[in-house]
């Protein structure tokens, strides 16, 4: 592989928990939940010259005010002989009107044999307790991550925003227990899609920017992952409802691109991608 290909990939996986945070479908904001709501999806991820690098799957569920999401990605293919990655991640919380209040993460990483995980718990007064697995001297410390949630509730929160004021313009604070970091987000407008990169998807759909601002990251980890990007929301699903179709990330060494590839849930059974 391309050297530039091996960087390229390195970082998209360093953004992955970010992207996984974007699967995270909508319900509307006013209707009241009916028994488990479950939406699974599928993402395609590519990388420098069309490298495709991993395969994520997000399901989403909300029963009454409560909610859990459970993503996992794998690198795949020529990608998978360069990092050979895999990671599942699970969040939970409190649906609240036009928001989301986060109450567990947990992710369990095995890179190139190599084992990590990290658990944060977060209270209802706003403190939060974190630990990570093998420990990280310099990893943020939970004390100054008060009032912060884990980055899959911070899209949820914004996708709740979306579909109750349609608006994107947001900022939400995050911890994952090693790093605090703030997600920033803007509109852009509405816009229309054309089939791109195998997908094939046309329609209108809403425009986002995010920036993400470090407040404190372990040594080396302050420049991996995105740092800022677009996503792109489409009314996919019955009611008052918008998911994540297209999503592109700027990295330190080049673009991220990630594609829906499938969608399940609330009668509709869609393939966008082989």
């Amino acid at each position: 592989m391309h050297p530039a290909s091996s960087r390229v990939l390195s970082s998209c996986v360093a953004s992955l928990l970010l992207i996984g945070g974007l699967l995270v479908a909508l319900r509307p904001a006013a209707a009241p939940a009916l028994g488990t709501d479950r939406i699974s999806m599928r993402v395609e991820v590519y990388g420098l010259m069309g490298l495709h690098v991993l395969t994520l799957n997000t399901s989403v569920e909300e029963v009454g005010e409560r909610y859990a999401i459970n993503t996992h990605y794998k690198t795949t293919g020529v990608a998978g002989l360069v990092v050979d990655q895999q990671t599942r991640a699970t969040a939970s919380g409190r649906l609240i009107p036009a928001s989301a209040q986060a109450e567990s993460f947990r992710s369990e990483t095995r890179r190139n044999g190599v084992a990590r995980q990290e658990e944060v718990n977060f209270r209802p007064d706003g403190s939060v307790e974190g630990k990570v697995i093998p420990v990280v001297a310099d990893a943020a410390a939970a004390a100054t991550a008060r009032g912060t949630v884990d980055n899959l509730t911070a899209y949820l929160r914004l996708e709740r925003q979306l579909a109750a004021k349609g608006t994107c313009a947001l900022m939400v604070p995050v911890f994952d227990g090693r790093s605090r970091y703030d997600l920033v987000f803007s509109d852009i407008g509405k816009q229309v899609l054309s089939p791109e990169g195998g997908q094939h998807l046309e329609g209108n759909a809403i425009a986002c920017k995010m920036t993400r601002h470090i407040r404190s990251a372990p040594e080396g980890e302050q420049g991996e992952g995105a740092q800022q990007g677009k996503f792109w929301y489409a009314p996919l699903l019955p009611g008052d409802v918008v998911v994540p179709v297209r999503m592109q990330l700027e990295t330190q060494i080049g673009t991220v691109d990630a594609y829906l590839a499938e969608l399940h849930g609330r009668g509709v059974d869609l393939q966008l991608m082989k």
